[in-house]
């Protein structure tokens, strides 16, 4: 099983965190071992004193495939869920001011959360609504209708460099809104209103 994650998909969080708008995606992976499942808490690691918070729509890949073509693309997820990538943002910025890869600041143990999977027909796949609280205030709102690269565009994208294989999770990247978290923060994540996601910061 595959974590892959898609960096600056949202125009407006590539500007809040003065980076270029990519023309073609951005793709960094996560091991399995980045798993947080069942609303379990974050415990903050001691390598950091800046993690951030990023919501994301996660596609969860049905079927092996190579190679896909655009027409065929839809078929290869049935279900989303919400995720939160958890970003060591001090630890990214050394990294990326030596020009070395992020694996340190976005790979380590438990920093995706993850949430159910809901069928992709309970939603327009094209225009998903999810939002983010922190403490009950709305921190992040993000439409999929506002994605510079599309689920298909991504699944058609990364099949031609990697065997998409049934299981394989698609972080499809963080509207605008990212920020840092504390011990006591309650994050909860929503999809089309319903709450999806709980997070307690430890």
């Amino acid at each position: 099983m595959k974590i892959i994650c898609i960096g600056r998909n949202y125009r407006d969080h590539a500007k809040e965190l003065q980076n270029p708008v990519p023309t073609s995606p951005l793709v960094f992976m996560k091991p399995p071992t980045a798993l947080l499942l069942e609303n379990r808490p974050f415990y903050i690691p001691g390598f950091s004193k800046s993690v951030h918070y990023e919501l994301e729509v996660v596609l969860k890949i049905c079927k092996n495939g190579r190679h896909v073509q655009p027409e065929f693309a839809a078929g290869y997820y049935e279900e989303i869920g919400l995720g939160i990538d958890f970003t060591a943002r001090d630890l990214q910025s050394e990294l990326k001011a030596k020009g070395h890869p992020w694996e340190k600041a976005k790979a380590f143990d438990h920093s995706a959360a993850l949430s159910p999977f809901i069928s992709i027909d309970e939603v327009d796949r094209n225009a998903i609504k999810f939002s983010l609280t922190k403490n009950g205030e709305v921190v992040q709102q993000g439409n999929t209708s506002d994605l510079i690269f599309s689920f298909d565009f991504l699944i058609c994208h990364l099949s031609q460099y990697f065997k998409l294989q049934m299981g394989d999770l698609i972080y499809t990247g963080t509207p605008a809104g990212v920020g840092p978290v504390a011990k006591g923060d309650k994050l909860v994540g929503y999809l089309e209103g319903k709450e999806l996601l709980t997070c307690e910061i430890r």
